[in-house]
């Protein structure tokens, strides 16, 4: 029998049960946090695109992502690669545009496509422009009022996500990897550049290469960021490049030669391969004859991305 008075025992009592139902309130909402609605589901080359909803810890936002969960999925788990979509894209765009199904299921990839943004968080100015808010994420984590709330896509991307995939489907995640379009193309580089190690291959379409010295950019990161030039050089590939140091990198990019924003300054690969020359970083950059910056030119090369992925997923 306990030598503790009465009041000590209530003491003691109320303090257990403040415990427990913090842990409660801690566990519902890491519970909700991981909770998926699927939104549709449709059979393609013998697996499944699905699209989900959610509701996001990092963005405080519902947020939707598409997910392709090829044939082998049903019997095991399997690497996955992370598409990233470029401005005014939703996880629509890649899903229904993109045409990497049939190679992801004959390689047994699953490929999860997310937003490009947070939506519907009511920031005044959010839906001003089609290359800022809405739709323009950019990929980094924003420091700046009023985006800093709700914009952190860079943190999404490399961690809530993927805790999400590895908790709710078959895959390994031990094996990932990473591509994109445009914008995307600027994530999924800096995503690789400072994780090293995090994820077994890097492609990119048309990506955004140094967005320090573009308009998109520029706009971007003032906007996200701040006027403190030295906090975007975290978040821009040929600055990163520059200063990598991890384990060797295979990077596979295509560019469209006839691509309008190419010729326009916006997207600068000559920087990022002078910058990987430097540093002896392996680029395999193809200049593709005729081809612009649409879903066409993505269209036309998935293939040769998704087996660039497989040679180091499948290892």
């Amino acid at each position: 029998m306990s030598n503790c008075s009465p009041h000590r025992r209530l003491r003691r009592w109320l303090i257990v049960s403040r415990n427990i139902t913090r842990l409660q309130r801690f566990y519902f909402k890491a519970t909700k946090a991981m909770a998926l609605t699927q939104i549709s589901s449709n059979k393609c080359w013998g697996g499944f695109q699905k699209v989900f909803e959610h509701d996001s810890a990092e963005l405080r936002c519902r947020m939707r992502f598409g997910i392709y969960l090829p044939p082998k999925a049903e019997s095991g788990k399997c690497p996955v690669m992370y598409w990233l979509s470029g401005l005014t894209c939703t996880e629509q765009n890649f899903i229904t545009k993109g045409g990497s199904q049939q190679a992801a299921a004959d390689h047994g990839i699953v490929i999860v496509a997310p937003d490009t943004s947070p939506r519907g968080c009511n920031i005044e100015g959010e839906d001003e422009s089609w290359d800022f808010g809405t739709g323009a994420g950019f990929y980094i984590n924003a420091t700046e009022e009023p985006w800093k709330t709700n914009y952190c896509m860079y943190s999404y991307i490399t961690e809530e996500l993927p805790r999400l995939i590895n908790a709710n489907f078959p895959v390994d995640s031990e094996r990932m990897s990473i591509s994109g379009h445009s914008m995307g193309g600027h994530g999924a580089l800096i995503c690789t550049l400072k994780n090293p190690g995090k994820y077994k291959a890097v492609s990119a379409f048309a990506p955004i290469c140094n967005p320090m010295q573009c308009a998109w950019g520029q706009k971007a990161f003032s906007g996200y960021l701040g006027p403190d030039k030295s906090t975007w050089e975290s978040y821009d590939a040929t600055v990163l490049a520059s200063r990598y140091s991890g384990p060797q990198l295979d990077i596979l990019i295509d560019q469209g030669k006839e691509d309008q924003f190419l010729a326009a300054g916006q997207l600068l690969p000559d920087n990022l391969i002078a910058a990987c020359t430097e540093k002896k970083l392996p680029v395999v950059f193809r200049l593709q004859q005729g081809y612009d910056h649409s879903y066409y030119f993505v269209l036309s090369f998935i293939n040769d991305h998704i087996k660039h992925h497989a040679k180091y997923l499948n290892a």
